[in-house]
């Protein structure tokens, strides 16, 4: 794990258990690190803004600020199970990371019986892989975050027939289907709309450059498919 990886699951795991503490010997232990490594990481997350404090003594450790945490969640075990299966079968999709992240802080903040009951189900499902289908792609996080903060993006792309092109693309939405995720942009290359396969982007990166509104065409999708949104 490299530090950014591990910043951002230093603020994860204290929000996920807070109010209560994490030494620093746990958390060097968890992430396999020396514990003035983790002193020196806390000590980065703070000079940023993030309100991690420090409660000194024989029992001390570190712990996020009460607003940063979530109120106690009335969610039932199955509730909780059906969000875990749904991640079990969305591995390596956009939003995986944040989806267990978000499933960690439901857990931590379920009364106890409550988790304690969905871990005991949880135990009882299991999630059928064929040995002919290949693991998911991991999908880097810089795409959605583009898409969220309207940046142009910088990619390599391999087209059907294996060559790789420069393209600077303007975001505007993730697709899913059977086939699997795609990314619906204008192609500056191309000058027009255009849908890529997330598993054929190597090299990507966000730039500061804004993403323009635009005129796109109609994006071809099979005849026997329909698109709809997502819903919250």
């Amino acid at each position: 794990m490299n530090r950014t990886d591990r910043l951002y699951a230093i603020v994860e795991e204290l929000r996920a258990v807070s109010p209560r503490l994490r030494t620093a010997r746990q958390l060097a232990d968890r992430y396999e690190v020396s514990v003035r490594t983790i002193e020196r990481d806390i000590g980065a997350l703070q000079q940023a803004g993030v309100p991690i404090y420090a409660d000194v003594g024989r029992r001390g450790g570190y712990a996020l600020e009460k607003t940063m945490s979530l109120p106690p969640l009335n969610f039932t075990p199955a509730e909780a199970v059906a969000i875990a299966i749904a991640l079990e079968r969305s591995q390596g999709a956009p939003f995986d990371r944040a989806g267990r992240s978000a499933l960690a802080k439901i857990l931590a903040v379920m009364p106890e019986r409550n988790a304690s009951g969905a871990r005991e189900l949880a135990a009882r499902v299991q999630v059928m892989e064929s040995p002919d289908v290949e693991p998911a792609q991991e999908i880097p996080a810089v795409i959605g975050h583009a898409i969220e903060v309207g940046r142009t993006l910088w990619m390599t792309y391999k087209d059907a027939v294996g060559e790789y092109t420069e393209r600077e693309v303007e975001p505007s939405m993730l697709m899913v289907g059977a086939g699997g995720w795609y990314l619906i942009g204008w192609c500056k290359l191309r000058r027009d709309s255009r849908v890529f396969r997330l598993d054929r982007i190597g090299d990507v990166s966000i730039t500061d450059m804004p993403v323009l509104e635009r005129q796109a065409r109609e994006i071809s999708i099979p005849q026997d498919c329909s698109m709809r949104a997502v819903s919250l």
